[in-house]
């Protein structure tokens, strides 16, 4: 029975997802509507497009994980991701980039800086961060959908990343990003409801709000005495912030906290959102949508993650032998990635399962679409337009794009360490900050910006990012192995608290730097352009 149930709701949502990206296919008839879908989307669209573009696996299984083994102090992202991510986005940058990005017939990011600074060179370098750095995001979004099919549906790894990326490959090379916005409303719709149920589901069967929290605060002891590697790395219980100035405190803030929570102005498969509505007006009703979807599926992810170590430790009844009177992440053996698919699995009936599986499948599915589009753009519309000098039509291009990015995002899911969700995540954020933010604000902003201060700030950006990643910060530089193998360790700096440090921290105020500095001695810009861009 209960199979047949998961059948006839995997088969009603597949024709569901089917017929939005062949309407989406119907309606794209050339670049504008397969790039920016006709600048004429709706509010709630829009908004549940961007949601769900910014929300997937990665922040409902890879960070509910992780607040599962951090503990409620990642409730602080969320509050992050509405003010910077939802409602600072959409009024401080939203507005701008709609109106500029119309003014300057742009139809991609690298496409928009490019034209803003008169620079076909800016618009390859652009393109080769996007290809070079999207795929690492887009594979552990696939990683975190394959896990939780792994664990909750039982079926094999490796086919669950074939399964993915064939469905959304679908909608996606052929419908355009109309197609990605009407498939991502509907997932946007389905995560609200499925999160929202969860979080229900958990205070149930934990005996309600306040006896859930009250437990979980009382674990605090179990920290040193079943996690004493953990205790002395500055873990002091689910619901507290680590300790003050120790390796999990600066984890939390400079890696999770920061670099995720301020990354998000600068993504491009975000920013390209901006230019698909049709006024300001759009934009204003969106923040309130945006901010709820935010609220309703993150934050019942990263909450349901610190709750579960209440629900392995003191429930033993129905639990998998094994796992019973365990701490969220000694049940999951380590792997912070598995602790929601564990949860779900052990936790809900499997009829609430199964309607609960469409929920991280509308995760995983909603923010592949919006990554293999922007991959695809930029490998079809940016670099093959702008290194072969050929105009027109760039579609059948793009859809190549996007069937290479899904390639290399599927080889990339096999190859991945376990528990790489979260950190994955957290590096692109923090690259995508570091190269773009500065630029973007000052393309938005400053009419003194020049053209060698941007290509300064991006160089920079992702100059002193990399080098963070293989020479300072130790969980990339010690598993990449290129600081030992020449300098014979595994960060260049092992004062404390360098090695834990994220490279976000240093790379955006040198990125920021040097755009200033740049832009102060060199020539501007022609004064007749800048009144275009900013008319």
């Amino acid at each position: 029975m209960n199979t047949l149930v998961l059948g006839a709701l995997i088969a009603i949502y597949m024709l569901g997802i089917g017929y939005l990206g062949y309407r989406g296919f119907r309606k794209t008839r050339g670049s504008q509507d397969y790039l920016l879908a006709g600048r004429s989307v709706n509010p709630f669209v829009m908004a549940m497009s961007y949601g769900a573009a910014f929300i997937s696996t990665s922040a409902l299984v890879g960070f509910g994980g992780i607040a599962g083994q951090f503990g409620m102090g990642l409730m602080w992202l969320v509050f992050m991701n509405i003010a910077i991510g939802i409602v600072a986005a959409f009024i401080f940058f939203g507005r701008r980039t709609r109106r500029m990005g119309l003014a300057l017939d742009a139809h991609t990011f690298p496409e928009f800086m490019g034209n803003r600074f008169q620079s076909r060179g800016l618009k390859i370098f652009l393109a080769l961060i996007i290809f070079l750095f999207m795929p690492l995001y887009s594979s552990v979004v696939l990683i975190g959908g394959a896990r939780f099919l792994q664990e909750v549906m039982m079926v094999d790894y490796g086919w669950a990343l074939g399964v993915f990326a064939v469905v959304v490959a679908f909608y996606v090379v052929f419908g355009g990003l109309k197609g990605v916005m009407y498939v991502d409303a509907l997932m946007g719709t389905v995560m609200i409801v499925g999160m929202l149920s969860l979080l229900v589901m958990c205070y149930w069967k934990l005996g309600g709000i306040t006896t859930a929290h009250q437990a979980l605060t009382d674990m605090a002891p179990l920290v040193a005495e079943r996690l004493p590697q953990e205790a002395a790395l500055g873990h002091q219980g689910w619901t507290c912030m680590p300790r003050f100035n120790s390796v999990w405190w600066w984890t939390l803030v400079s890696s999770l906290m920061l670099g995720v929570g301020i990354g998000a102005l600068a993504q491009p498969q975000l920013a390209v959102r901006f230019m698909t509505v049709k006024s300001s007006r759009e934009l204003n009703r969106a923040v309130l949508i945006g901010s709820v979807f935010i609220l309703f599926t993150v934050g019942s992810a990263y909450m349901v993650g610190a709750l579960s170590n209440v629900f392995f430790y003191y429930t033993g009844h129905g639990i998998a032998d094994g796992i019973q009177g365990k701490l969220s992440i000694e049940a999951a053996g380590g792997n912070p990635d598995l602790i929601i698919p564990m949860f779900i699995r052990e936790a809900l009936p499997p009829v609430i399962l199964y309607l609960f599986s469409l929920t991280l499948l509308s995760a995983a599915m909603s923010t592949l679409s919006s990554l293999f589009h922007v991959t695809g753009s930029a490998i079809g519309h940016d670099l093959f337009r702008n290194l072969t000098k050929k105009q027109g039509d760039s579609t059948l291009i793009t859809r190549l794009g996007v069937v290479f990015g899904i390639a290399v995002s599927v080889i990339l899911g096999i190859v991945l360490p376990p528990g790489i969700i979260a950190r994955g995540t957290a590096i692109f954020f923090g690259v995508c900050a570091a190269s773009f933010l500065p630029s973007y604000a000052a393309a938005l902003y400053w009419r003194g910006t020049t053209r060698a201060g941007v290509w300064a700030s991006i160089s920079v950006g992702v100059g002193v990012s990399l080098f963070g990643l293989f020479f300072l910060h130790r969980k990339e530089s010690a598993a990449l192995g290129l600081c030992r193998a020449l300098f014979g360790k595994s960060e260049l700096i092992g004062t404390f608290p360098w090695p834990f440090v994220d490279t976000f921290v240093y790379s955006l105020p040198l990125s920021l730097a040097a755009l200033l500095v740049v832009s102060r001695l060199t020539a501007k810009l022609p004064e007749q352009h800048l009144n275009h861009c900013f008319k």
